[in-house]
């Protein structure tokens, strides 16, 4: 039986959690290119994966060092911001166009990339602590996957609304320096950790 009580705290932090983080971010650049729904499917299917994970293996994940978890995510941080600031500028009215993009081909671009970049995340982490500490996993995986979904939502709308006032390339530079604040910061964790 699934509690509503333990369904809404777990939604509440978890939610609160992710709103400043990179799925926002992630969202929101991919809902600036391709057609949201596509997006959408392929993000919210990655977060249930992670969703399913954490909750599988409880406190387990809580056991990694949190130094080495900082020092990976700074280096994937990182890593995308050299991609998005070495991509060659793309027409912006083909990148509009989310009908040259196939179903599969936008939902997997989404899929590997929350995948990737969510694993041993803060909110990965918290969601295994807290399976762990009501022991009702359907609870927990059911309002983690929801507040996810509902920040991934909110960042793939929030970019169709800010492409149609805001240049892509001017969305993808400040994607860029904010992934590289991001990278730094964590590396910092990391090493001050």
């Amino acid at each position: 039986m699934i509690s509503l009580t333990v369904t809404a705290v777990v939604f509440g932090v978890v939610f609160l959690a992710e709103l400043p983080d990179k799925t926002a971010l992630a969202g929101l650049v991919l809902g600036t290119r391709y057609r949201a729904s596509y997006v959408f499917a392929g993000v919210a299917a990655a977060f249930a994966v992670h969703v399913a994970l954490a909750v599988a293996a409880g406190s387990v994940l809580t056991l990694l060092p949190q130094q080495i978890v900082h020092a990976i995510t700074g280096v994937l941080f990182l890593g995308g911001a050299a991609v998005l600031l070495m991509k060659k500028d793309e027409d912006e009215e083909e990148v509009r166009r989310p009908e040259n993009q196939s179903f599969w081909k936008v939902s997997g671009a989404g899929f590997m990339l929350i995948l990737v970049a969510e694993f041993g995340d803060l909110t990965q982490i918290m969601t295994a602590n807290l399976a762990a500490r009501y022991d009702d996993p359907l609870s927990v995986g059911l309002g983690a996957v929801l507040a996810l979904w509902s920040v991934a939502g909110l960042g793939i709308v929030g970019g169709k609304a800010l492409m149609k006032r805001v240049p892509l390339k001017l969305i993808t530079q400040i994607a860029a320096v904010l992934m590289m604040g991001l990278g730094v910061w964590s590396l910092w964790e990391a090493i001050a950790g």
